[in-house]
């Protein structure tokens, strides 16, 4: 197949769905990981599609994600509030998964409370975190995206054969109808593991996080046991998450 011709598929792929990861695109082309790259790299400087880590997406969509850094910042005071909500959910000796995220680094330092866990998480801010304690850390590899996720083949290979008793997951965005979201393809693969790999899942999302909605879906209202966020939470945001998700947990 010449480029061209792959660069039309790949275009016709972002456009109908509004985006494609690399690992997709390799096995529907049956070409190079590097090859894939290349052809993505020629669409966007023709702005054609916006060039994202793992892959491609439809130009004008989503996928704008601040760094650690800037997010660090921002509602401080109810990310606090809901970490020390999230811990209260944690049982002394219990293994948790934390993702990658503000939020969920703030509930690193709230489990520092709880003794015996066994925590694996695909950050390394959560990790240090936790490495001051006496936590035992479990860290996975990985390539690290703009909010500090480990991710990609590494990451959720490691995922694969684990089984916690908790996830504890921060998201992009959160909506009736996408669920909850990220903007980043790879961050939600990895993300998808971590939930697999959970006997219940806690989401951690402020209340700014209502109605966003990110170019990935990571799980379905319905397949999240406890969301922990604010009081300063939507009323119809509350009606559709008390109704649809097992429980909700205001800080």
């Amino acid at each position: 197949m010449l480029a061209r011709q792959r660069q039309e598929l790949i275009l016709d792929e972002v456009r109908s769905t509004g985006g494609a990861r690399v690992s997709d695109l390799v096995e529907r082309l049956g070409v190079s990981d590097m090859t894939v790259r290349r052809d993505i790299e020629t669409l966007a400087a023709r702005g054609l599609v916006t060039r994202v880590h793992g892959g491609a997406t439809a130009v004008g969509s989503s996928v704008e994600e601040p760094g650690f850094a800037a997010k660090s910042a921002l509602r401080t005071a109810a990310k606090q509030a809901i970490a020390t909500a999230a811990a209260r959910l944690i049982e002394p000796g219990a293994s948790v998964a934390l993702s990658a995220g503000t939020t969920t680094h703030a509930v690193a330092s709230a489990l520092l409370g709880v003794a015996g866990l066994t925590v694996v998480t695909n950050s390394v801010r959560v990790a240090e975190v936790l490495w001051a304690g006496d936590t035992t850390v479990v860290l996975t590899g990985g390539e690290r995206t703009p909010s500090d996720a480990l991710v990609g083949p590494v990451a959720t290979a490691a995922l694969a054969d684990l089984h916690v008793d908790w996830l504890v997951m921060g998201v992009h965005g959160m909506d009736a109808e996408a669920g909850f979201t990220t903007p980043n393809l790879a961050e939600a693969q990895a993300n998808r593991a971590l939930v697999a790999s959970a006997r219940r899942v806690a989401v951690v999302a402020d209340n700014s996080k209502w109605g966003v909605v990110g170019l990935s879906t990571i799980a379905a209202l319905h397949e999240v046991d406890v969301v922990v966020s604010d009081d300063g939470l939507d009323p119809a945001a509350r009606t559709v998450l008390d109704e649809r998700c097992g429980r909700l947990v205001l800080a």
